[in-house]
C-alpha cells in the first residue's frame, strides 16, 4: 500500500461543501490536513489507505469535538437547587428577555435620556434595591467577593476591622475572608474564640485605629453546642456608640423568609437594613435568584466613596447583569417571586406535584418512586433539606450509568442514593421533562 493512494487535500475539499458551509473553509482545511497526516502515519505502519468519505467523516468528528462549547446547558436532576458547579440560580423568563433586549440593541447603559447626556450605570438597579431594602444607596459589582474587597479597600485600608474568630470563613474555591482583608490593606483584628464571642470582646477591641466591625455570615456551615455570638443589633450598637461602622457580609441575599417553606430562617437583607448595618453585602445568584453579582447597599455617604474608588471600575457589572438583576428585583416588588423566579418556584414546589412528576418518570423507565431530600445548596442553609420524591432506578453499575447520562447530547446530572440512580423533579424544568425521559429511556435500552 502506498501513500499515493491517499486523495489530495484539494480533492477532499471539493467533496466537503456541506462541511465548509457548516464550519468555514479554513477550519475544514486544517481538519482535513490533520486526517491526512494521521492516515499517512497509519499507512507507514501497514494499514490500508482510507476512502475519501472516511477522511471527511473523521474531519467532521474532529471539528465537532474541537468546537463543541465547554460551557453547555445540562439537566439538573440532583435536587440541589443552587448547585454551584452547575451555575447556581436559573434566571426568570423576564430576566432572560431583559438580557436579550439590551444585548441586541444599543441601550441606556450610561446615557440619561432626559438630559441627553452621559449618565451612570449605577442607577439601573439602585432605585429597585433601595426600595426593596429601605436603604439610602446601592452599588452592583460582578460578585460578592469583589463587593467585600471594594468595601474594605475604599473604607478600611490601613485601618482595623474587628471580626469574630467564629466568622473567619472559607467558602468554595478557597475564598477566605482573612485573605480578602489582607489584599484590601485592612488590618484584621480577631476577637473571641471559634465558638464563643461576647459583646464585651467587641467593645474591648475598639481602638483609635478601628474603622469597622465586620459580620461574615457563616452560610455554609453551622457551629452548634456551647456557642455565643453577638447579634447584628448588638454589633451595630457597639459600633455606633464608638462612632464606627458595621459591614454585614450577608452572603445569600434572601429577600423572602425561608422559614415559610419548611427551612430554617436565613438572615434577610431587610433585617440587616432594619438593624441599621451601615454596609450590607450579598450575592445576586443565590437566594435572590438573579445573575452573578455582588450587591452593596447601605448609607449613601459610604456607598458614594465606593463608587468613586478606582477599583469600582475594575469590578463593575456589565449591561447583561444589570438588566437581569433589575428584572429579578422587579419580581419581588410585584410580589411574584415564588411564581416567576425559578429558585423560589423550586423551594415552594408542592410535594404532590413533585410526586406526580416522579411517578410519570418511574413508569416510563420501569423504576420506583421513593422518599428523599432536596437541598438548597450554594453555600446557603447548611444541613437544611426539603422533603421530596424521586424516581429511582436500579442499574448494573450506577457510576457507569451516570457517566453515560453525562455523555448524552444534553447531559443529565443525577445522583446515587443507596446504590440506586435517583432523579429529583424539584430541579428539573417542566420543559426539560420529555427530553429527560427520552434520554434516560434510550440509555436503559442500550445498556
Amino acid at each position: 500500500m502506498t501513500l499515493r493512494q491517499l486523495p489530495s487535500v484539494e480533492t477532499l475539499l471539493q467533496a466537503s461543501n456541506n462541511l465548509i458551509d457548516e464550519y468555514g473553509r479554513p477550519l475544514v482545511l486544517d481538519a482535513l490536513r490533520r486526517q491526512l497526516d494521521h492516515a499517512r502515519a497509519k499507512i507507514k505502519q501497514g494499514d490500508a489507505a482510507p476512502a475519501s468519505e472516511t477522511l471527511i467523516a473523521e474531519a467532521r468528528l474532529d471539528l465537532l469535538a474541537k468546537l463543541t462549547p465547554t460551557l453547555r446547558p445540562v439537566i439538573n436532576a440532583t435536587g440541589v437547587i443552587l448547585h454551584t458547579n452547575l451555575g447556581r440560580s436559573l434566571l426568570s423568563q423576564d430576566a432572560i428577555k431583559a438580557m436579550v433586549n439590551v444585548s441586541g440593541h444599543y441601550s441606556t447603559l450610561e446615557y440619561d435620556l432626559e438630559k441627553g447626556e452621559r449618565g451612570s450605570r449605577t442607577t439601573h438597579a439602585e432605585r429597585l434595591l433601595t426600595q426593596l431594602a429601605s436603604t439610602e444607596s446601592a452599588l452592583v459589582v460582578n460578585n460578592a467577593a469583589c463587593a467585600l474587597l471594594l468595601t474594605l479597600t475604599a473604607l478600611a485600608k490601613n485601618k482595623e476591622v474587628i471580626v469574630s474568630r467564629g466568622q473567619l470563613i472559607e467558602i468554595g474555591g478557597g475564598f477566605r475572608v482573612p485573605d480578602v482583608m489582607k489584599q484590601s490593606g485592612a488590618k484584621l483584628v480577631e476577637v473571641g474564640t471559634t465558638n464563643r464571642t461576647h459583646v464585651r470582646d467587641l467593645k474591648e477591641a475598639v481602638t483609635d485605629k478601628t474603622i469597622a466591625l465586620l459580620r461574615a455570615h457563616h452560610s455554609n456551615f453551622k457551629i452548634i453546642g456551647f456557642t455565643t455570638e453577638p447579634t447584628l443589633e448588638q454589633m451595630v450598637k457597639v459600633a455606633h456608640d464608638a462612632k464606627r461602622i458595621v459591614i454585614d457580609d450577608l452572603g445569600s441575599g434572601a429577600l423572602l423568609d425561608t422559614s415559610h417553606y419548611g427551612l430554617a430562617h436565613e438572615p434577610m437583607v431587610q433585617e440587616s437594613a432594619k438593624a441599621n448595618a451601615d454596609i450590607i453585602i450579598f450575592s445576586g445568584d443565590k437566594l435572590l435568584g438573579g445573575p452573578q453579582a455582588g450587591i452593596i447597599i447601605g448609607r449613601a455617604e459610604l456607598i458614594e466613596k465606593l463608587k468613586k474608588h478606582p477599583l469600582a471600575r475594575a469590578v463593575r457589572a456589565d449591561k447583561l447583569t444589570l438588566s437581569a438583576l433589575a428584572a429579578t428585583l422587579t419580581h419581588y416588588l410585584k410580589d411574584e417571586a415564588t411564581k416567576k423566579i425559578p429558585v423560589w418556584r423550586m423551594i415552594s414546589m408542592p410535594l404532590n406535584e413533585i410526586e406526580s412528576r416522579a411517578t410519570k418518570w418511574a413508569q416510563a423507565w420501569g423504576g420506583d418512586v421513593i422518599e428523599s431530600q432536596s437541598t438548597v445548596g450554594g453555600g446557603s442553609l447548611p444541613e437544611e433539606t426539603l422533603r421530596t420524591k424521586v424516581a429511582a432506578l436500579t442499574t448494573a453499575s450506577p457510576d457507569q450509568f451516570l457517566s453515560r447520562l453525562r455523555s448524552a447530547s444534553t447531559p443529565i446530572i443525577a445522583r446515587i442514593e443507596n446504590d440506586r440512580v435517583v432523579f429529583d423533579p424539584r430541579t428539573v424544568n417542566v420543559n426539560e421533562e420529555e427530553m429527560l425521559i427520552k434520554i434516560v429511556r434510550d440509555q436503559l435500552n442500550s445498556a
